[in-house]
C-alpha cells in the first residue's frame, strides 16, 4: 500500500501555532526521531507556521534560541535527575517530564498555540498535562511501538509499562500520526484507537542533502571497496535491525563475488557481538565496521555501494532506505513493516523475507549480478524519493492533521468529560500482543 493512499487536506485555511514536544532535537541526536522532528519543524516554519520545540537540554546548548525559523526551548535537568538512586529508564523519564513540563509552560507565558504535537512515549506525561491544562488538541506521532520492537512480546515489566504509556498517550490524543500503513495497523490493533483517528504521514527526506559529489563518492569507494563489489549497511547496531543476517550471508556472497567488501556503518550495543560473529566466520577484511558516520560522510559511502541492505526484523518506516535511495544506492530491503511500502520489487529495489540470510544473499546477488538492472532500480528509487517524500509535502500533510484535530477538539472534549473519574485502567494481555500474523510481517 502506498503512503499516498492516505492523503488529507494539505492546504488548511490558516497558519498553525504548534507546540512540539520531543525528547531529542539537535544537538541531542540519538536515533532518527530527532532528525525527523528537526526537519519537520524547519519545513513547517518555512511554510509560515509558528513552531516552538520544547526538548532536552545538552551541555553547551542555549536554554532558548531561534534557529532555522524555529523557537527552541531546552529543559535543563533538575539537580537530582539521573540516576535517582536507580538506573531505571522509567525513573529518568518521569524526572525528565517534570522539567519538560515546566519548560513548556514557560513557552506558553509568551505565546499562544493552536495544537500540541508530541513525539513518542517519552514525552507522554508532559503532553497530556499540557493538553488538559491548556485545553488544546493533542496530536501524537507514534514512531515505533514497544511491542513491535519485541515482535509482539513484552518480556519485562519495563517493556509492559512502556506499552501501557503508549496506549494511554494514543488514546489521550485527538489524532494520531503513523509513519506507514503498517504502523497504523499496529496503533489500531495494540492501542484500540479507531482507524479514522489515525493519519498516515510518512517520514520525509531532503534528497539533495544525500547526493554526494562524485569526487566524494569515488573517495569512499577507494577507501572501502576492494577489487569486487561493495555492499553497505547503515543504522544502529541492535538486534531488531537484522545486521546479523547480513553477516551470515557474507560467506555465500563472497564465494560468488570475488573481491567483495561489506561496509557496516553505525554503532550500538550489538556491535561487539556482530564483530565476534564476523571473526568466527573468518570474514577478515571482507567486513568492515566503521562506527558512526555523520551526514557529511554517510551519503558518499552509500552512493559508493553496489547494493545497500536494510535487513530489519522490525521497521516502522525505513528512513535509511529513503536516504540510501537519495544517495543513489541500489536497495535490497527486508519485506517487513514500512520498508514493504517504500520499495516496489523489481521497480525501486529488491526485497526478501526478514530473518533469512539465504534470501538476503539471493536478493543482493540479483543486484550485484546485473549492473544494468541495479542502476535502473536505483534511478527510479531516487526519483520516487524526491517526488513522494520531500519535507515540504510531509509538512503540509502534517498541518492537515493539525487542522483536523482542531475541528474535532470539541467532540474530543465531550468524550473526555464523559469518562469515569481516573480514566480506564489499561490491561495488558499475556502472550504475543500482535499475534502471529503481525509479528511475522
Amino acid at each position: 500500500m502506498s503512503p499516498d493512499a492516505d492523503v488529507i487536506d494539505i492546504h488548511p485555511a490558516r497558519h498553525q501555532r504548534v507546540l512540539m514536544l520531543s525528547w531529542e532535537y539537535p544537538p541531542v541526536l540519538v536515533g532518527g526521531l530527532g532528525r525527523h522532528v528537526h526537519a519537520l519543524s524547519v519545513a513547517l516554519a518555512a511554510a509560515g507556521h509558528q513552531v516552538t520545540v520544547v526538548t532536552r537540554h545538552a551541555d553547551g546548548a542555549p536554554l532558548e534560541e531561534y534557529v532555522d525559523g524555529v523557537r527552541v526551548i531546552r529543559a535543563a535537568e533538575d539537580p537530582v535527575t539521573f540516576p535517582l538512586a536507580t538506573n531505571s529508564l522509567l525513573a529518568w523519564t518521569m524526572a525528565f517530564n517534570h522539567t519538560l513540563t515546566r519548560a513548556a509552560l514557560r513557552a506558553t507565558d509568551t505565546a499562544e498555540y493552536d495544537v500540541i504535537h508530541a513525539h513518542d512515549w517519552l514525552v507522554a506525561h508532559t503532553a497530556v498535562t499540557l493538553a488538559e491544562h491548556l485545553d488544546l488538541p493533542l496530536v501524537t506521532t507514534i514512531h515505533a511501538t514497544e511491542a513491535g520492537r519485541h515482535q509482539g512480546w513484552l518480556p519485562e515489566e519495563m517493556n509492559r509499562t512502556i506499552h501501557g504509556v503508549e496506549h494511554w498517550l494514543s488514546n489521550a490524543s485527538t489524532r494520531v500520526i503513523a509513519c506507514s500503513g503498517y504502523m497504523r495497523d499496529q496503533v489500531t490493533t495494540l492501542f484500540e484507537v479507531p482507524a479514522g483517528q489515525v493519519d498516515v504521514v510518512p517520514n520525509g527526506v531532503d534528497d539533495r542533502a544525500w547526493r554526494a559529489r562524485p569526487r566524494a563518492v569515488a573517495s569512499a569507494r577507494a577507501r572501502f571497496a576492494g577489487d569486487g563489489p561493495l555492499v553497505g549497511y547503515a543504522g544502529r547496531l541492535v538486534y531488531e535491525k537484522g545486521v546479523q543476517h547480513l553477516v551470515h550471508a557474507v560467506p555465500y556472497l563472497r564465494r560468488r563475488h570475488p573481491g567483495l567488501r561489506v561496509v557496516i556503518a553505525g554503532d550500538g550495543p550489538y556491535r561487539a557481538e556482530l564483530e565476534e560473529e564476523a571473526r568466527r566466520l573468518t570474514l577478515g577484511p571482507t567486513v568492515r565496521f566503521t562506527g558512526f558516520l555523520d551526514t557529511t560522510q554517510l551519503p558518499a559511502v552509500l552512493g559508493a555501494t553496489d547494493a545497500t541492505v536494510v535487513p530489519s526484523l522490525y521497521e516502522p518506516f525505513g528512513m535509511v532506505a529513503l536516504e540510501a535511495a537519495a544517495a543513489g544506492a541500489p536497495l535490497a530491503v527486508a519485506r517487513t513493516g514500512g520498508l514493504a511500502e517504500i520499495v516496489e520489487p523489481g521497480v525501486t529495489g529488491v526485497t526478501f523475507p526478514h530473518s533469512d540470510p539465504d534470501a538476503l544473499a539471493g536478493a543482493v546477488g540479483q543486484l550485484l549480478g546485473d549492473e544494468v538492472f541495479a542502476r535502473r532500480v536505483a534511478r527510479r528509487a531516487r526519483t520516487m524519493v524526491g517526488r513522494r517524500y520531500g519535507w515540504a509535502s510531509i509538512a503540509g500533510r502534517t498541518v492537515g492533521t493539525y487542522a483536523a484535530a482542531r475541528r474535532e477538539q470539541s467532540q474530543w472534549r465531550a468524550r473526555r468529560a464523559a469518562r469515569p473519574a481516573g480514566g480506564q485502567r489499561i490491561v495488558i494481555p499475556e502472550g504475543n500482543l500482535l499475534g502471529a500474523g503481525h509479528a511475522a510481517c
